[in-house]
């Protein structure tokens, strides 16, 4: 049987684009992933939905522009780089960049699919020590190193969860779209781009089928999501290496306060929204339409019929209520820890609330060389932990990590500000 150098458990864009960047290296590497093919949030394939980070945040230009798996390489095979040339925007569509996903996948002889893992152990032999790693298919897997890239899940409120009912999380949003224009009433949570993309999608298309739409957000306002150059410098590696410095407390303070730099909305969303609305009221369409914020779901009731949400707005603390049909939840997603790694918990390192703890490396056993994670470390690492952009970064450093050496050179400082105190303006003690 091959010991595997590495073996990396589920494939999403960031295990892919490791896959990508070990493809031409002198290493063992198998990637295995649950389902029959890759597909990238399948719930929100809008048509004109696009990234929100420019397309060298692929799997690999960061780290290695020479790549054969980069974007522009995937345009190129596939004849579309001119056409993306002429359109002159830095931002692929939504769909466009799924497609460059697949296309990768289908081609590195590493990726796996349909191999669902259901157990991980540790065992000890003669040569080294080794995880196994087994599939649902009853195939057996055995690698000197683990890469989790296993995801992040839907975060449904607790209320509603309770409550029960046909309740519709945004990654599933596509699938429910006709549903939920069948009803009388629709209703979304949540303050950020998916929330606003599917209000706008269901506000365009409210003339053709008359039901009343609403959308609640805790936020205060309907914020747009930050994007002038210095704030954009926090997507950066010294920024991640300041931040894993900081107070526990303080991360989470900030990891709070942060939510604008990646939870808001896009300005050009935000605008579109506005001017919709507004050609719907010149023209006379417009549905039924109500926007509250600084309001939070504090309870749910399904009837068989309706949802009787509770409600509270926490500026004026007033509490009121909202019956609504259809109920839409883009509250987000959070990790979690797989089952399947119950046999090797005792290896890994948590903090007090059960998360992984992160080293510089993203090492999460106690040894810090051999298991790592991908878009699990925010708590440690800051908010870039589920940003693209970084993906390509942070693939770098677990390579260096694997081999022992900086094959693809990783940045120090790319910032013009500095973050903490610079070292030359340090008082002596």
């Amino acid at each position: 049987m091959t010991t595997y150098d590495v073996i990396g458990i589920g494939v999403g864009p960031f295990n892919l684009g490791l896959a990508s960047l070990t493809d031409p290296l002198d290493l063992d590497a198998v990637f295995l992933e649950a389902r029959d093919e890759l597909a990238w949030h399948p719930g929100m394939m809008l048509d004109d939905a696009t990234l929100q980070v420019p397309f060298l945040a692929d799997l690999v230009t960061m780290a290695d522009p020479t790549s054969r798996w980069s974007f522009l390489s995937y345009l190129k095979e596939t004849g579309n780089l001119y056409p993306f040339y002429i359109r002159e925007s830095f931002y692929p569509l939504r769909r466009e960049y799924d497609d460059y996903c697949r296309w990768a996948a289908e081609r590195l002889s590493s990726v796996r699919f349909g191999q669902a893992v259901v157990s991980v152990e540790h065992v000890d032999d003669c040569r080294a020590a080794a995880y196994v790693v087994t599939t649902g298919t009853g195939e057996e897997y055995v690698g000197r190193r683990l890469v989790l890239g296993t995801g992040t899940q839907p975060r449904v409120l607790e209320c509603v969860h309770d409550a029960g009912g046909p309740a519709t999380h945004s990654a599933d949003y596509l699938s429910h779209k006709a549903a939920l224009q069948h009803l009388d009433s629709i209703a979304i949570v949540g303050s950020g781009q998916s929330a606003a993309e599917i209000y706008l999608d269901l506000l365009a298309e409210a003339p053709d089928h008359g039901y009343a739409l609403t959308w609640l957000t805790r936020s205060p306002r309907f914020f747009p999501m930050e994007y002038t150059k210095l704030t954009l410098e926090m997507t950066s590696p010294e920024y991640t290496a300041y931040f894993q410095g900081l107070p526990e407390l303080t991360r989470a303070r900030l990891l709070r306060e942060q939510r604008a730099l990646y939870k808001g909305i896009s300005g050009d969303l935000v605008d579109a929204i506005f001017d919709l609305h507004y050609q719907q009221r010149v023209t006379g369409d417009g549905p039924r339409t109500t926007l509250v914020t600084n309001t939070a779901v504090t309870g749910a009731a399904w009837d068989g019929t309706a949802y009787d949400l509770e409600l509270h707005h926490t500026e004026t603390d007033e509490s009121f209520g909202l019956r609504t049909q259809g109920l839409v939840l883009a509250t987000g997603y959070e990790a979690r820890v797989p089952a399947f790694l119950d046999g090797v918990r005792d290896r890994i390192a948590w903090d007090a609330e059960g998360r992984y703890v992160a080293s510089s490396s993203y090492a999460v056993d106690h040894w810090g060389q051999e298991i790592f994670v991908q878009n699990a470390e925010e708590h440690t690492h800051g908010f870039v932990a589920p940003d693209l952009g970084m993906g390509a970064y942070r693939n770098s450093v677990i390579v260096a990590a694997l081999t022992g050496r900086e094959v693809y050179p990783v940045e120090k400082r790319i910032a013009v500000q500095s973050f903490g105190v610079p070292d030359h303006l340090r008082r002596a003690r």
